[in-house]
C-alpha cells in the first residue's frame, strides 16, 4: 500500500510527536492513500507555519503484515462509531482502548464543520450522520505507536 504524508519538511523517519491540538484519531503519524489530499495538506501546513516548502512524503507499507501484527481500529464509513470516536478525540475526552493503527474517514474542513455543529449540540447525531452522507470523505491511516511505525517505509519526497 502506498501512503502519503503532506508536510512543510521532508519526513524520512516518522516519529510520534505529541500535537498541540486534538486530532480526529488522537495521537499519531497521519497518512492517507489520497495523494491530492496530502498535497493540499502540505500546502496548508506550509502556509500556516510560514516556513518550509510543501512536501509530499511517500511511504509504503505491507498492509497485510501491519494489520495482522498490530492492534487495528478500522472504520469502513463515517458511521455512528466513527462519529463518536472522532468527537471524543477532537474534544480530548477519548479514554478507550488504544490501537497501533487507526483507519477511516478524515474530518477535513468541510466535514469538521458538521462535527463541530454536532459536538456543540446544534445537530443531533442523526442529523450529523445524514449530513456526512453527502460529503466526499477521504481516508486516513494513523500510525499511533512505534510498533505501527516500524511497518512504514519511506520511499521518497516530492516538492509540490
Amino acid at each position: 500500500m502506498i501512503l502519503y504524508h503532506g508536510s512543510n519538511v521532508i519526513v524520512q523517519e516518522p516519529k510520534l510527536i505529541y500535537q498541540n491540538r486534538f486530532l480526529d484519531f488522537g495521537y499519531g503519524f497521519y497518512t492517507t492513500t489520497n495523494k491530492e489530499q496530502a498535497v493540499n495538506f502540505a500546502r496548508k501546513v506550509t502556509t500556516n507555519r510560514k516556513s518550509g516548502t510543501p512536501v509530499l512524503n511517500i511511504y509504503e507499507t505491507d498492509e497485510n503484515t501491519a494489520f495482522n501484527e498490530c492492534r487495528v481500529l478500522r472504520f469502513e464509513s463515517a458511521d455512528e462509531g466513527w462519529l463518536d470516536f472522532v468527537s471524543a478525540n477532537r474534544q480530548g475526552t477519548y479514554n478507550g482502548e488504544q490501537y497501533d493503527l487507526i483507519y477511516g474517514a478524515v474530518a477535513n474542513d468541510n466535514v469538521y464543520q458538521t462535527i463541530t455543529l454536532y459536538m456543540s449540540g446544534v445537530l443531533t447525531k442523526e442529523q450529523a450522520l445524514e449530513a456526512l452522507k453527502i460529503r466526499k470523505l477521504y481516508n486516513q491511516l494513523v500510525f499511533a505507536t512505534d510498533e505501527a511505525l516500524s511497518h512504514l517505509h519511506f520511499q521518497r519526497s516530492l516538492y509540490v
